[in-house]
């Protein structure tokens, strides 16, 4: 059936994802055919009217075949189209910031396609809207020169505002947020913006001992608004949740942060596991990511969570004499420039500290080093509840490496065969050939059991990780200074934890931590 150019384009967006898992479910599968059917003509919407009936087999294949023609594309081609998209990051890439010439974060709009979001998200599947210039507001300087919009396109709006530090925005259509263009977090704002961020967790762990006591001494209070507050301030602080904001009511997913928890979020267990006092937590945090967790909380805890419950249906609010706002308050008046999110940057930098402290050994080489930092990291990440669903490749990968480990192991028992007969030889002959010969399958052999070594952490690095994403607590929550540190008192070389996107953004921390750093 031939369809009209638009109908077609979407119905791309859907073949693309055939191998996805995303696909497969049926709430991805409902909106997306919601959103498809609007934008038929009605000759074809008389037509198309099951999803399960359409067969995006050809066109999924035709995507599959660009994709293995581009990648087999010859090495000057693959250049060329290289060199193309330097020149457009050339032209686009940067802009003139005090008078520095400052990298451009992400300068392209999302192009359209379907809404996956995070988790469970109750609106995947929903069509993103391609981005037109009448969307775009444009925010640069009043001496500048304002760029042109696309020919027969005009921009939504040209400001000046020098209070912000965006050079574009657009609302897009799936949760009506605002979208921007930002520096580079290699840039010198971002940097002294990141700086910032971690000296003021540094500057917590004055006063942590004391905002400890307060909310301790709090639990017994008459009031019961400072218990309430004082037991959400102990999760944010022991289990770095997040405080979490008012949302519009149907607008996202139902996600809860520790003030908006509901009592059927929690399930208390005077005993479980040989442990007392546990409280079981069931909930959707941030992006729709489950957060489930069963944690022993001192015994004052318990009784107030006994008495905050009491009376209350499933769907009442945990804590119904606190909000955000009233919680951001305290923690402002207990030190400036405190939130929640403060909390979480010192507890999971804090505990990386710790955690290398813990696990380094000066004496291991680099692999079995790098194995340590991972665990310390994965002791973060798991504080943080950054959780990920296998990769799919997972599996395959294991598999490639595993066989890498028996290849290696064949090869190692045939270097012990070598040497072993290397040594007979010098036994009879007792000549300078024969001891030379024994030294090189000796040092052949180290090498050897050295890969293997390397190949077994990776294996271990690997499995420990298929459920964990190191990435968003190294990037947002961990000063660098602990990790850039660590590397220069352990030999470890920086590239082996921070890639090159991550060096540039980090590159203020580089500069400035020696080995003594303290967090």
């Amino acid at each position: 059936m031939k369809l009209n150019v638009a109908t077609e384009e979407i119905a791309t967006f859907y073949a693309k994802m055939l191998d996805h898992e995303y696909t497969t479910k049926e709430i991805f599968q409902n909106n997306f055919f919601h959103d498809w059917r609007k934008e038929m003509t009605s000759e074809e919407r008389k037509k198309i009217k099951h999803l399960e009936k359409c067969d995006f087999k050809e066109m999924h294949k035709y995507f599959v075949d660009r994709n293995e023609a581009r990648k087999a594309l010859p090495k000057e081609e693959k250049q060329k189209l290289k060199e193309e998209a330097d020149k457009i990051q050339e032209e686009y890439g940067y802009c003139i910031l005090d008078g520095h010439r400052e990298k451009i974060g992400n300068f392209k709009t999302e192009p359209p396609g379907l809404f996956r979001g995070r988790g469970d998200h109750p609106k995947m599947g929903m069509l993103k809207k391609r981005i037109m210039p009448e969307d775009v507001i444009i925010n640069c300087s009043k001496d500048s020169k304002t760029p042109e919009p696309p020919s027969g396109h005009k921009w939504k709006e040209v400001r000046c505002d020098n209070t912000v530090t965006w050079l574009a925005s657009w609302t897009e259509n799936i949760q009506n947020s605002i979208k921007y263009i930002m520096l580079n977090p290699s840039s010198k704002l971002k940097g002294e913006k990141d700086w910032q961020k971690y000296e003021v967790a540094r500057r917590l762990k004055g006063v942590v001992n004391k905002i400890r006591s307060q909310y301790r001494a709090d639990w017994k209070s008459r009031e019961m608004k400072k218990r309430q507050r004082s037991v959400a301030l102990y999760f944010i602080d022991k289990l770095a949740l997040r405080a979490g904001n008012e949302k519009e009511e149907g607008e996202t997913a139902d996600t809860v942060g520790c003030c908006s928890l509901r009592v059927e979020h929690i399930m208390l267990h005077p005993e479980l596991d040989g442990q007392e006092h546990v409280v079981e937590f069931d909930f959707l945090g941030k992006d729709s990511i489950r957060y489930y967790n069963k944690v022993p909380v001192e015994k004052p805890v318990f009784k107030n969570l006994q008495l905050f419950m009491e009376n209350k249906d499933p769907g009442d609010d945990l804590f119904d004499r606190l909000n955000t706002t009233v919680l951001n308050k305290h923690l402002q008046d207990l030190m400036d420039g405190l939130t929640a999110k403060v909390f979480r940057t010192y507890n999971a930098s804090i505990t990386l500290q710790e955690q290398l402290k813990a696990l380094t050994d000066a004496e291991d080489n680099v692999a079995a080093k790098l194995l340590s930092y991972n665990r310390a990291n994965r002791a973060v990440a798991i504080l943080c509840n950054h959780q990920r669903a296998t990769p799919k490749s997972f599996e395959k990968s294991m598999q490639n490496l595993q066989a890498k480990i028996d290849a290696k192991k064949e090869q190692l028992g045939e270097a012990q065969m070598e040497l072993k007969r290397a040594k007979a030889d010098l036994k009879a002959k007792k000549d300078v050939k024969s001891k030379a010969a024994v030294e090189k399958k000796k040092k052949l052999l180290e090498k050897i059991q050295e890969q293997l070594l390397k190949l077994n952490v990776q294996a271990t690095d690997k499995e420990e990780n298929k459920q964990i994403a190191l990435g968003t607590s190294k990037l947002n929550y961990l000063d660098p200074r602990i990790s850039v540190a660590w590397c220069k008192k352990f030999g470890v070389p920086i590239e082996k934890i921070y890639n090159k996107t991550q060096r540039e953004k980090f590159a203020w921390a580089i500069d400035m931590a020696d080995e003594d750093f303290e967090f």
